[in-house]
């Protein structure tokens, strides 16, 4: 309605592309997809496998350039269901290895895909129907695949027939002589498809294709539904990569594939033409700008309003939240992709209109949001990689109610504790669940970054993996609020002095003055106390291998010492025990000094710790000194 406020009517789209495409909002049609460098690549060609993690915008690539109606040639979508992924499994004839026999299959499924296109497309675009397609539809009929749209039945009948036998004679009669002198049942399946392949290439050359116009587009998305972490489940992408590759080179320019694969999935694969494929590989990454540049467009197209980036994060979103820009502040607290992104958007939207009824976005709606976001998204990581990290979700507990700041040495104490009872639980996954072990898959999965100089590198990209001499963690802003890690390093909160601690009853310390007034020994105690937060300070500012975020934390707490000592104006005793202020914040400086000291931060860090364990001593011989002694021991 006209009337609605805007913000009821933003909405940054579905969590998955085909949803986003086929609901009413349809974001994707309608402006909402971001031409990145991944979609360009893939429709100039330059690449065949474009891979990214879950949610990273894979499908959305494929549906925009199934629903582009751009070319003559046509566009293919196969998305294996489990059907599909059992026929495949199935496919062992003798004689061939599994990665091979996987990507027989997988070449009569493109080849079958490509007849039935050309069955089609030479009525359509060429007008003419030559010998070599009348061909591909006496074959499709006699092997029972003119009708029907399921790939697992079309997988099944192409099982069923390169182990037995296809019929092949409209092809010629050679074909069925060099059959039977095949040596072996793998042998067989291979001379037959070769026979069917070259009837395929013979009709696109017999139509013209490559010079006549855009090859035909076979994608192949959603492969994750199928594989499992078992061998042949590995052997069926192996040997998807291998067909593809066979294939491209078999039809030439009249057909293009385009792969759609899970980073976790190929990056799994060991095969020894994996070499081969570097070339064609593309792998998606976001950065916050490109997300904010996604969150814009998407917001222009549910709105209808030509929005700016300003009237977006300053007029529907608060400029600030918890002192961070909020495009910052968001995209900062999402892993880098359109899924993640689009989720805490939605959520900061329904937090504000649904639940509060407002016109507007506020830092309450985004912070309230943030916490069920991280919740989501920490179950969410562990069913992600469920399949192949089953034991994800029970690491999460080492690094709940602590620092996200996390040192190799303090995460092999709490390792050594879980140890026995991970293995128990995860007996075949033992050789992974070392120290080592879960630190490589919990930065691969993007829950730790690791510290290198100044910055913190969370996984992805040509990053490199995590070194042995690395020793500084950092879990992801995503997941903090749901562990309970809000803090860079687990520091006790200073808690100021209250007033009715300061209150002496009496004269019960018997304060004996040589010369100097009450007022001013309690006013020259608490400048003492002053001076060892401002040398504490001094030091956590040149602590400069220790990392910023735990420094701002240090100079915080210390800051709130500080800011108790200047609560009480000069002059203020003698009811106010200034000895107790200064004994009180000595136990604070010794007991951040063991914490930081536990924490296992070894680069600054203990610097830190042995100016505050020095402060510390000082601040208590200062207060011994000014118990009943005629003299000055303290130093004042």
């Amino acid at each position: 309605m006209a009337d609605e406020p805007l913000l009821a009517r933003l909405h940054f789209g579905r969590e998955d592309a085909e949803r986003d495409v086929n609901d009413g909002h349809g974001l994707l049609l309608r402006g909402g997809f971001l031409p990145t460098s991944a979609y360009s690549a893939a429709v100039a060609g330059r690449k065949m496998l474009i891979i990214g993690r879950k949610g990273s915008g894979k499908s959305a690539i494929c549906m925009q350039l199934m629903a582009d109606g751009t070319g003559l040639a046509g566009k293919l979508l196969v998305t294996p269901d489990e059907t599909a992924g059992e026929a495949i499994r199935r496919f062992e004839p003798q004689g061939l290895p599994g990665d091979s026999a996987k990507a027989l299959i997988w070449r009569y499924v493109f080849a079958v895909h490509a007849a039935r296109h050309l069955v089609a497309h030479a009525k359509d675009a060429h007008r003419r129907r030559p010998g070599s397609v009348k061909a591909l539809v006496r074959f499709l009929k006699q092997n029972g695949e003119l009708d029907g749209d399921r790939l697992g039945d079309r997988m099944a009948q192409g099982v069923k027939g390169l182990q037995t036998s296809l019929s092949l004679d409209m092809f010629g009669i050679k074909a069925g002589l060099d059959l039977a002198q095949a040596p072996s049942e793998g042998a067989r399946a291979q001379r037959q498809l070769e026979v069917v392949e070259r009837g395929v290439a013979r009709a696109f050359a017999d139509l013209g294709c490559e010079e006549a116009h855009e090859p035909l587009l076979l994608m192949v998305d959603q492969l994750e539904l199928v594989w499992s972490a078992e061998p042949d489940s590995h052997s069926m992408v192996i040997g998807l990569l291998l067909a593809a590759k066979h294939a491209a080179s078999r039809y030439g320019q009249a057909v293009r594939f385009l792969l759609f694969l899970r980073a976790d999935i190929y990056d799994s694969l060991s095969f020894g033409e994996g070499d081969k494929f570097h070339g064609d590989e593309l792998r998606i990454a976001w950065t916050q700008e490109a997300l904010r540049n996604l969150a814009l467009a998407r917001a222009r197209a549910s709105t209808g309003v030509e929005l700016t980036d300003g009237q977006l994060w300053r007029e529907i979103f608060p400029a600030v939240v918890e002192s961070e820009e909020a495009p910052a502040h968001v995209f900062g607290r999402c892993l880098p992709r359109p899924r993640d992104a689009i989720q805490f958007l939605n959520l900061c939207q329904e937090t504000a209109w649904l639940t509060h009824g407002r016109d507007r976005i506020t830092e309450a709606d985004v912070r309230q949001a943030g916490l069920q976001f991280s919740a989501w998204k920490l179950k969410d990581l562990s069913l992600e990689y469920l399949v192949a990290h089953p034991f994800l979700k029970n690491l999460f507990p080492l690094f709940q109610n602590a620092g996200y700041v996390v040192s190799r040495t303090a995460l092999r104490s709490r390792f050594e504790a879980a140890e026995e009872s991970l293995h128990r639980l995860f007996p075949a996954y033992a050789d992974a669940l070392t120290l080592s072990g879960i630190i490589d898959v919990l930065h691969g999965v993007g829950f730790l970054g690791v510290r290198r100089g100044n910055d913190v590198v969370f996984a992805g990209g040509d990053d490199l993996p995590v070194q042995p001499h690395e020793t500084e963690f950092h879990i992801h802003p995503c997941f903090r609020a749901a562990l309970g890690t809000t803090s860079a390093i687990d520091l006790r909160r200073y808690e100021p002095v209250v007033a009715g601690d300061r209150l002496v009853q009496g004269n019960v310390f018997g304060y004996q003055s040589v010369g100097v007034s009450y007022t001013n020994r309690d006013d020259q105690l608490l400048s003492e106390l002053s001076r060892a937060c401002h040398s504490v300070l001094a030091q956590t500012g040149r602590a400069v291998a220790l990392t910023q975020d735990a420094r701002d934390e240090i100079a915080g707490e210390i800051s709130r010492v500080l800011d108790d000592v200047h609560t009480n104006p000069a002059g203020a005793a003698p009811s106010f025990d200034a000895n107790d202020q200064l004994l009180t914040t000595a136990h604070y400086f010794t007991s951040l000094a063991a914490q930081l000291t536990a924490s296992g931060l070894t680069e600054g860090a203990q610097e830190v710790a042995h100016r505050l364990e020095e402060e510390a001593r000082r601040l208590r011989r200062l207060a011994g000194g000014s118990y009943g002694s005629g003299s000055n021991s303290g130093g004042i």
